[in-house]
């Protein structure tokens, strides 16, 4: 059966010019990115019922309470998605979703352009905590 959420997203992001590397409709993946925009290689998993979108910000060198507080105090800040660890509790990463049943460009295009936000505002003290 064909993903009819995974053409619209791919043809809304095709709008915007994102640059789209990678794609598998069998799996309902897709790669992009737009450097001008704060985004490379936003992984996008696209069902029948919500988008998953993530993207890799940077990796904690030497976790400490002080730097995981900062990033939930963050999460405050964020207009769409929030900052997430992955198992190993030191790779960062930006996570967002949506539901796919009414979903809009425009709401897609928001919870994009909260990372390049997220990324402009926040990329000094991301740097710090990568070191």
């Amino acid at each position: 059966m064909k993903n009819k959420n995974f053409e619209k997203v791919k043809e809304w992001l095709l709008d915007y010019e994102f640059n789209v590397t990678f794609e598998d409709e069998s799996q309902s993946i897709l790669i992009i990115e737009k450097e001008s925009n704060g985004i490379k290689n936003m992984i996008l998993i696209i069902s029948d019922s919500i988008l998953i979108m993530e993207q890799f910000l940077f990796e904690i060198k030497n976790p400490t309470e002080s730097i995981y507080r900062t990033l939930l105090q963050k999460n405050r800040d964020i207009v769409h998605g929030a900052f997430v660890l992955d198992g190993s509790g030191k790779r960062v990463i930006f996570r967002d979703t949506l539901p796919t049943d009414n979903m809009a460009q425009n709401e897609v295009m928001a919870s994009i352009n909260s990372l390049g936000i997220l990324v402009g505002e926040f990329n000094t003290e991301m740097i710090n905590m990568s070191k």
